[in-house]
């Protein structure tokens, strides 16, 4: 793959019509996600893409043998891409999460994803299928939102330990008004009596004034990349807000003795 030709995009927008013959070498193709896995760690434009295809590992096909390929093609022509760390003088916690509700075409569950920021820098993002279904895109997203819950409370705590305490409420962004309404609200209606305990994490956060849920557009949504292949303008787009950029551009040395005016 070292002269392939590059693809705008790690995945196609439609992955129906797949082809369902076994690949014929699977440790082979097992070796290679594996590998890809490291580079999610400072590229979570492929978070998804890789989560994908990793759920995939027990019978791969020759379908997922074309999109690893695929995701090859991406990263050949992105090799300049990378993550970079921004200095804030008031570095802030912020969150966005997303739910595809019933995303996955085989087990209908659905793929939660959230990315958390410090300031404006991208310090933490998951893509991951809900173990469980969910009955409505409500529940899914109130899962997701718990998920993301976790892992800011985690996140606090190591920053307090550093000595970046957090004093404000942390924001967490959720494009599903009722998921959000349900966060902050003490009653438990009867259409949630459903919902597993643990997934009550959120509205426990929120109650302790420690998270602040708010409604955000869909268009807005940051963790969209997280679970679903998307089109290139939406996928360049929000690619450049989660910070996926070139290294900057700087300017040559000076030297003594250079002519100046």
């Amino acid at each position: 793959m070292t002269n392939c030709n590059p693809m705008p995009t790690p995945l196609p927008q439609t992955l129906e019509k797949l082809d369902v013959t076994p690949f014929s070498e699977p440790t082979y193709l097992r070796s290679l996600a594996g590998k890809l896995q490291y580079l999610t760690i400072t590229r979570p434009d492929l978070q998804f893409t890789v989560n994908f295809i990793c759920q995939r590992m027990h019978a791969p096909t020759n379908s997922e043998f074309t999109l690893l390929k695929r995701i090859l093609r991406y990263v050949k022509g992105t090799l300049n891409l990378g993550m970079p760390i921004r200095k804030h003088n008031n570095p802030t916690l912020s969150a966005f999460c997303y739910s595809d509700y019933a995303g996955c075409k085989d087990t209908r569950r659905s793929t939660s994803g959230f990315c958390i920021l410090l300031g404006s820098t991208l310090v933490s993002w998951s893509a991951k299928r809900q173990k469980t279904l969910s009955n409505s895109s409500t529940e899914s997203e109130y899962r997701a939102l718990s998920v993301v819950a976790r892992e800011l409370t985690w996140i606090s705590s190591l920053l307090r330990d550093i000595g970046i305490p957090q004093y404000q409420p942390t924001r967490v962004f959720c494009d599903n008004l009722s998921a959000v309404y349900l966060s902050a609200n003490p009653a438990l209606h009867n259409w949630t009596k459903h919902f597993d305990k643990d997934f009550h994490y959120i509205r426990e956060r929120v109650g302790l004034g420690l998270i602040e849920t708010h409604h955000i557009p869909a268009l807005l949504q940051l963790a969209d990349i997280f679970t679903k292949p998307l089109p290139r303008p939406s996928f360049f787009d929000l690619r450049g807000k989660l910070g996926v950029s070139p290294p900057p551009v700087t300017s040559p040395p000076t030297f003594e003795g250079e002519c100046r005016r």
